[in-house]
């Protein structure tokens, strides 16, 4: 199994932040039931004032191969499409566990 861990730095008003992070975990929340080899996602906004990162996703998938399976499909392109004029920085790690 391969968990692939994600976080998102968004640009813009707090407002249109917030808004953007919402519509793109409405979209990646919905990804499991799309892509076969998405065992779980898990999709968090941060509620902390202080820290620079909007968003963290972890992903759980069969292998380091299923990893870009997951990332190459229509519904997970389509989701990513959502914060691609508001996306600053991305930072990920995929692991074993």
């Amino acid at each position: 199994m391969v968990k692939h861990i994600v976080m998102f730095k968004l640009q813009g008003s707090d407002e249109v932040r917030r808004e953007t992070a919402l519509r793109f975990k409405a979209a990646l929340d919905a990804l499991p039931a799309q892509i076969d080899v998405l065992q779980s996602i898990e999709v968090a906004l941060n509620e902390n004032p202080s820290e620079d990162w909007d968003i963290v996703l972890t992903a759980i998938v069969p292998s380091m191969a299923d990893v870009a399976t997951y990332a190459q499909h229509p519904a997970h392109v389509a989701a990513a499409a959502i914060i691609k004029d508001v996306k600053q920085q991305r930072a990920c790690v995929d692991y074993n566990c």
